[in-house]
C-alpha cells in the first residue's frame, strides 16, 4: 500500500493582506489622481457651461440678446443637431452657428448645401480655418487674430454704421467677392464680413468674435445694436449649438489614436525601447556557477538558526519551518533504522523500518514526519517537541 504525500503549500505566495500592504500606496495615488481629474473636469465644465447659449444667464451666455430679440418679435429656437439646423433654413430664418469649427467636413458641406439657396441669413461666429472655406467658399481666415477688441465700422453696411464701434476684434477674413461688405477692419482685414448669396435675398455673415453676443459684453459700445440688427432681420432665429455627440458626424472623419500622433513620435518611441534594451544588456550580470566563498568571520550555528527562525516567523512561514524540521529529522532517522539517506524522504521506505523500532505509543510517525503543516505557532512548537521525542525514542538502546 502506497501513501501519497501532499506537499505543504508554499508561503512564497503573498497573502491578501500582504498584497494590500504593498500596493496601498499605489492605489491611494491612483485614487487621488482620479479625484483630481474629476475635480478638474467639473471645474472646467462649469467654466464652459452655457457659453453662447441663449438660454444661459452666465456671463459667457447669450440670454440677454435672446430676450431683446424676443421684445422685437423675433423668436429664438435652440438646436443641437445638424438635421434640425438644415431643416430650419429658410427665407424667414436667421441661422446662427455658434462654433462652426466643431463641425466635421461632412457636416460643413451639408450645412452649406442647405443654406446657400435658402434665401435666409447664416451667421458664422468665429469661423476659423477648419470651417470657413466650406461654409463660406471664397473666404479665407487669417491665422493671425486681431490684436484690438473694439473696432470702428469703416464700411457702408447699414447695421454697422448704425451700431458704431463694437467688440468684433478676433478672427480676420479676406475675400475676393466683389459685393462683399468688409467692416471693422484690423490691419486692413475685416473682422465682420457679409457675403450676399449668388441668388435670392439670402446672405452669409462672418463674425470674427462672439463678444457682441455675450451677456457681460452686450451693454458695451454698439454691441447690442449690432447683434440685434444682424440677428433680427428675420422673424425666426435658429441658434445652432454644435456638439461632438451629433450622430451626423459620421465615422469617415474619425481617426485612431496612432493617426493623431505625429510621425516622429513612433520612431522616437522605438529608439527609446532600443536604448532601454541596450542599457539593460550593458548593466546585466551573467549568471554563472555558484562560487564558494569563506565568510570573513565565524558565525555560530545557533545564530544562523535563530536568524532563519526569525525570518520564518515574520513571514508566517510555518509550513516552511515545519518542512525544514521534518526533513532534517528524516535525514537523521534514516541511518538509525537502516534506510539509505537517499530514501529518507520516501514514506514507503522509512515508515516500515521506523515502526519496527517504536513501541506504538504517541503520535503516528506518518503524521509527524509527513503530515500537513501546523495551523498556528503553538502547533509548530508542539510538532518540534514531538519530533525530538521521536528521535530520542529511536536512538534509545
Amino acid at each position: 500500500m502506497t501513501t501519497e504525500v501532499t506537499s505543504p503549500p508554499t508561503s512564497a505566495s503573498p497573502t491578501a493582506r500582504q498584497v494590500w500592504t504593498r500596493t496601498r500606496g499605489v492605489a491611494l495615488a491612483l485614487v487621488l489622481l482620479l479625484v483630481a481629474a474629476v475635480a478638474i473636469a467639473v471645474v472646467r465644465s462649469d467654466a464652459r457651461h452655457g457659453r453662447l447659449d441663449p438660454r444661459s444667464a452666465d456671463p459667457s451666455g447669450s440670454r440677454a440678446v435672446a430676450e431683446l430679440l424676443a421684445g422685437r418679435g423675433v423668436d429664438t429656437r435652440v438646436v443641437t443637431t445638424l438635421d434640425e439646423a438644415a431643416d430650419a433654413a429658410g427665407p424667414d430664418t436667421t441661422l446662427l452657428v455658434a462654433v462652426p469649427d466643431l463641425l466635421t467636413p461632412r457636416q460643413q458641406t451639408r450645412l452649406r448645401t442647405a443654406t446657400k439657396n435658402s434665401g435666409g441669413r447664416t451667421v458664422l461666429v468665429a469661423s476659423g480655418v477648419a470651417s470657413v472655406e466650406r461654409l463660406a467658399p471664397g473666404v479665407m481666415a487669417d491665422p493671425a487674430n486681431s490684436l484690438e477688441s473694439t473696432l470702428e465700422p469703416g464700411c457702408d453696411l447699414p447695421a454697422a454704421v448704425r451700431a458704431g464701434s463694437a467688440d468684433t476684434g478676433g478672427i480676420r477674413y479676406s475675400s475676393a467677392h466683389p459685393e462683399a461688405d468688409e467692416c471693422y477692419r484690423s490691419h486692413r482685414l475685416p473682422t465682420l464680413l457679409r457675403i450676399p448669396a449668388p441668388s435670392g435675398d439670402g446672405d452669409t455673415v462672418l463674425l470674427g468674435a462672439p463678444d457682441i453676443l455675450l451677456n457681460d459684453r452686450l451693454d458695451e459700445h454698439g454691441n447690442a445694436s449690432l447683434a440685434l440688427q444682424l440677428l433680427g432681420s428675420r422673424p425666426h432665429l435658429v441658434w445652432y449649438l454644435p456638439t461632438p455627440a451629433d450622430a451626423t458626424a459620421g465615422t469617415e472623419d474619425e481617426k485612431s489614436f496612432f493617426d493623431l500622433l505625429p510621425s516622429g513620435w513612433l520612431w522616437g518611441t522605438l529608439q527609446l525601447f532600443l536604448a532601454a534594451a541596450l542599457a539593460a544588456l550593458w548593466r546585466a550580470r551573467r549568471l554563472g556557477p555558484l562560487v564558494p566563498e569563506k565568510l570573513p568571520v565565524a558565525i555560530r550555528a545557533s545564530e544562523t538558526v535563530e536568524g532563519r527562525a526569525t525570518l520564518y516567523r515574520k513571514a508566517d512561514a510555518r509550513d516552511r519551518a515545519a518542512l525544514a524540521l521534518r526533513s532534517a529529522t528524516r535525514v537523521r532517522l534514516a541511518p538509525l533504522v537502516g534506510v539509505p539517506t537517499s530514501q529518507a524522504h520516501s514514506p514507503e521506505a522509512l515508515l516500515p523500518a521506523l515502526s519496527a523500532r517504536l513501541d506504538g505509543d504517541g503520535p503516528s510517525p506518518h503524521t509527524l514526519l509527513f503530515g500537513p503543516p501546523p495551523g498556528d505557532d503553538a502547533a509548530l512548537i508542539r510538532l518540534a517537541d514531538q519530533l525530538d521525542a521521536l528521535e530520542r525514542q529511536v536512538r534509545r538502546p
